[in-house]
């Protein structure tokens, strides 16, 4: 592609005194688009980008020696002109923010693959993935073709889309701009109609959408998470605001400690319509959630209240939570002109979502349950344990499994490990995806906040997850509700040596098996 139809949407300055002084702009074929200067190819563009351990500005020399046509820098960096001064030395092009020009060169790259897509972004600290399958289950209801890009898997049409992170590490719920803006292109080839993308915190703070613009953007709830990226909540908090200057409706839990903040920041951002979503009936909102039911594992049930529209919403995924989310998702479909046939009949049916409050099949000799669920977060954690306590029957246990992530905010470990002690009658603390930190260590900051006065506290330490996972099934007792928190739909475990294959789903029903089934002595 040439370089001149790459940077039409970036302000861009070429540093002539660093240039040779014969450049063809309007010539100049670019073969590939790198951030990583030991990817780089001839003929390429390398962009400098200031990350969290290392900066792309060191590596210009590296770039150019393996035949970078053109880097780009950001203004004000110094940079060693010494490099620039060879016969064939690289263009030197500077712009104000590299991580932002990187998202408008892919986009470009790809041919603005957004164009005659209507995108929808749902931000939050919990419900995304939940409120996103739920909207892509309404528009196909309604006989749109649709597409997601999320945690648990990207979709155009039925097709799986498998393109992700070249970094086996990554665990990106909203793809880098490669890979985004390469998926966005592959639906509009497969004329997809609707997108529906998890829009998280880190994409919002480092730009990575920056080139879109959204139909709607749903606002779930905001906790404390990912504080040792975004340091303290005001960050966290603004970088969700970004996405409501992105948009032309705004769908927002009102009942949450920020949505009112949110609001206003849409209003701020020239948003044309805002709707707030609430489960209380004293309050004059848009949608209310009324006479809400509880049925236990069978699900939920309410009348969605609305100027527009009053009709029964019926949902078999159970949980405090899903009330909230079914009304946002509905919320969403109906101001987008959606029917209410459409959404009443896809949220009825929609039987659940991989890892979120999944429910194991376990051989029939197994006389207790297990749930599988992505709470990883300490609002997460609490909704969980509520939602099992609100349907446990007398007698019955409550079983917790769970761990915290390495290298990740440390400030909630101990945060989970109290809501454990209070809330679950008895938990294993184990591992989940350590990273480069030891295991134990993690353990021991869960353990520092996990309340042993409390009446019902009872724990045990068992490092290896998979070993944690036979312990629990093995020592059930009959009617417990055995809840394995934090790897949801995630098939891997992640530690020191990588990435490693790891189903909780396959481990949980061979432990069954092998401790119930008709092997059992």
């Amino acid at each position: 592609m040439k370089l001149i139809e790459l940077i039409t949407d970036i302000d861009i300055e070429c540093d002539f005194d660093a240039c040779k002084s014969n450049i063809e702009f309007d010539e100049l074929e670019i073969s590939g688009i790198f951030s990583d200067s030991r990817k780089v190819e001839s003929g390429s563009l390398f962009v400098c980008i200031t990350g969290i351990r290392s900066d792309g500005h060191k590596y210009i020399k590296e770039a150019a020696d393996k035949g970078a046509s053109v880097i780009l820098a950001e203004k004000g960096v110094r940079i060693d002109e010494m490099i620039f001064s060879r016969e064939d030395a690289p263009i030197l092009l500077r712009t104000e923010n590299t991580r932002k020009a990187l998202a408008y060169l892919w986009n470009s790259w790809y041919s603005r693959p957004a164009v005659g897509l209507k995108l929808i972004a749902v931000t939050g600290t919990n419900g995304k993935t939940s409120v996103t399958h739920m909207l892509r289950e309404i528009f196909d209801t309604a006989l749109y073709k649709t597409g997601i890009i999320g945690t648990v898997k990207c979709y155009s049409g039925e097709k799986l889309i498998s393109i992700r992170s070249e970094d086996e590490k990554a665990n990106m719920t909203t793809p880098d701009p490669k890979e985004l803006y390469e998926i966005l292109s592959v639906m509009r080839d497969d004329g997809v109609k609707y997108v529906f993308i998890e829009a998280t915190s880190h994409a919002l703070a480092l730009d990575k959408l920056a080139p879109l613009r959204f139909e709607a953007a749903v606002f779930t709830n905001l906790t404390p998470d990912h504080l040792d990226f975004h340091k303290t909540m005001e960050d966290y908090l603004a970088a969700k605001m970004k996405l409501f200057h992105m948009t032309d409706t705004a769908i927002i839990n009102g009942d949450d400690a920020y949505g009112m903040a949110i609001a206003a920041e849409a209003e701020k951002g020239g948003c044309k319509n805002i709707r707030l979503c609430t489960l209380d009936e004293h309050q004059r909102y848009d949608f209310t959630a009324m006479n809400v039911k509880s049925f236990g594992c069978e699900g939920v049930e309410y009348i969605l209240s609305s100027v527009c529209s009053v009709f029964k919403v019926k949902s078999p995924i159970p949980g405090r939570f899903t009330v909230m989310n079914t009304l946002e998702a509905a919320a969403c479909a109906l101001t987008l002109g959606i029917d209410c046939r459409s959404i009443r009949d896809a949220l009825r049916h929609m039987k659940g979502i991989d890892g979120r409050f999944e429910r194991v099949k376990l051989c029939s000799g197994a006389d207790f349950s297990v749930f599988i669920d992505y709470a990883h977060t300490p609002d997460a954690l609490r909704n969980l344990l509520l939602t099992a306590r609100d349907f446990r029957k007398k007698g019955q246990r409550i079983v917790l499994l769970f761990g915290c992530g390495g290298e990740r905010d440390k400030s909630k470990r101990s945060e989970m490990g109290k809501i454990a002690s209070h809330l679950a009658d008895f938990t294993v603390i184990t591992s989940d995806n350590s990273r480069s930190e030891d295991p134990r260590k993690i353990i021991s900051d869960i353990t520092v906040g996990f309340d042993f006065s409390f009446a019902r506290a009872q724990a045990q330490i068992i490092e290896n997850r998979e070993e944690a996972i036979y312990y629990v099934i093995e020592n059930a007792l009959k009617g417990d509700i055995i809840l394995l928190a934090g790897k949801g739909h995630e098939e891997y475990e992640i530690d020191r040596e990588g990435k490693h294959p790891f189903s909780e789903k396959k481990i949980a029903m061979e432990a069954a098996e092998a401790f119930y089934g008709r092997g059992k002595n």
